[in-house]
């Protein structure tokens, strides 16, 4: 199967998100996803401000917000998969992110969000009247979380905040292979299949939690007066799915479903980061987040000759940014109300021997007086690996936020 799956895609165009960890968890987002923080390289987490909103890796940051902020984030994304002579091209859209966080003076800050953790998306139809092929190929698999936060500064040590989070999991796995009559290509393994009818492999399961209803972030933030930096620490969990398996034949006969409960531990997460400001306006910024995996994940896998595991390693994410803030000063000239951004990072994923190497450049425009803004955020960059076998990836992106900024009920008071 293995092999019929590598032909066929050689063969013709597909829709496709990534395909590394396609069996496994699929392309993980960078946290913090919005269009302001990918303007600027994904760094910035240690960067406070009401503009800033909800950090998922720090989130005491929002403890020194004075007024309510919502943001809602877009992402067209074209990507890229090459491997000898084939070339394919797919565009997707989404929305990895949107948040909510509310000032309550002295109480401190209570946000909220919605993430797109891990995702994989892919489908692929052929069908070849002449050599007897017909093949169909589909992955969807989203894994989100809903984030609720809390923060306050200390009373007496105000330039330093705690903060904590919690991360409630949902989402779903769905894998449909099909073959036609012509399967002369799958290993002898799955030679039962080769009949006169259509062989659908279905699978499908939800995510969730093992034996708990979330997995929780605590950070610590100091803000000085040019420079601020945060640590964070994320607790480790376990990724439930358990997966229904259906194989079918042309629609007609199905025989019995099987079920079986994947398992993945998810390490724990370290992150730091810091943000320098100088000349008032201008930020320069670097983070670091690091998660060390020790066992290799179970694949979905099911009734056809695939591979059993994804291989595992070491997985951190290193970013650096730049940001110039645009004034607050509604009659200073358009162009310098603007916020400039630009950033890089490198990335090494979950998946053994694939890393990513990306950049970015973008700007905040203010709407009116009261605080909105629209970013803007443009992104570029390769997925590498080691693996003749695996595909190479290239990947360029607009993100699109809205930023609402308002006093809503009571502001803080510093």
């Amino acid at each position: 199967m293995k092999k019929l799956i590598s032909a066929l895609l050689c063969a013709s165009s597909f829709s496709f998100a990534s395909m590394i960890g396609l069996e496994a968890l699929g392309q993980e987002q960078i946290a913090g996803g919005s269009a302001a923080m990918a303007g600027r390289g994904f760094a910035g987490n240690a960067k406070t401000g009401d503009a800033e909103g909800i950090s998922l890796v720090n989130p005491a940051r929002q403890a020194f917000d004075t007024k309510v902020s919502l943001n809602i984030n877009f992402l067209l994304d074209i990507s890229t998969a090459d491997r000898s002579n084939s070339h394919f091209t797919k565009t997707n859209v989404s929305i990895p992110s949107m948040n909510l966080s509310f000032p309550m003076g002295d109480f401190g800050t209570f946000g909220v969000s919605l993430w797109q953790h891990y995702s994989a998306t892919m489908r692929e139809d052929v069908e070849n009247e002449e050599e007897q092929v017909k093949a169909e190929i589909e992955y969807q698999s989203s894994i989100y979380e809903l984030v609720p936060t809390y923060a306050i500064r200390l009373p007496f040590f105000r330039a330093i905040s705690l903060g904590a989070s919690a991360h409630f999991v949902m989402g779903s796995f769905t894998r449909n292979l099909t073959l036609g009559p012509d399967n002369s290509a799958i290993s002898s393994e799955d030679s039962w299949a080769t009949t006169s009818s259509d062989v659908s492999d279905y699978v499908k399961g939800d995510w969730e939690i093992k034996n708990h209803p979330a997995y929780y972030s605590i950070a610590a933030q100091y803000r000085g007066r040019m420079a601020s930096y945060f640590f964070s620490f994320t607790t480790p969990y376990t990724l439930s799915n358990e997966l229904v398996y259906n194989t079918q034949f042309s629609e007609l006969d199905t025989l019995a479903p099987t079920k079986h409960t994947r398992e993945i531990k998810v390490p724990a997460m370290l992150a730091t980061g810091v943000n320098y400001r100088f000349n008032k306006r201008h930020n320069v910024m670097a983070d670091i987040a690091w998660r060390a995996w020790d066992k290799d994940i179970e694949n979905a896998a099911g009734s056809w000759d695939l591979s059993k595991v994804t291989k595992t390693q070491n997985d951190f994410n290193i970013s650096v940014g730049y940001q110039r803030d645009g004034s607050d000063i509604f009659y200073d000239s358009y162009w310098k109300r603007i916020t400039y951004r630009a950033g890089a990072w490198f990335k090494n994923w979950y998946v053994q021997d694939v890393s990513e190497i990306g950049g970015s450049i973008g700007a905040g425009f203010p709407l009116g007086r009261k605080g909105t803004m629209l970013d803007l955020a443009i992104q570029g960059g390769v997925r590498l690996t080691d693996d003749d076998r695996n595909w190479s990836e290239s990947y360029i992106g607009i993100r699109l936020g809205l930023l609402g900024v308002g006093s809503w009920g009571k502001t803080r008071g510093q």
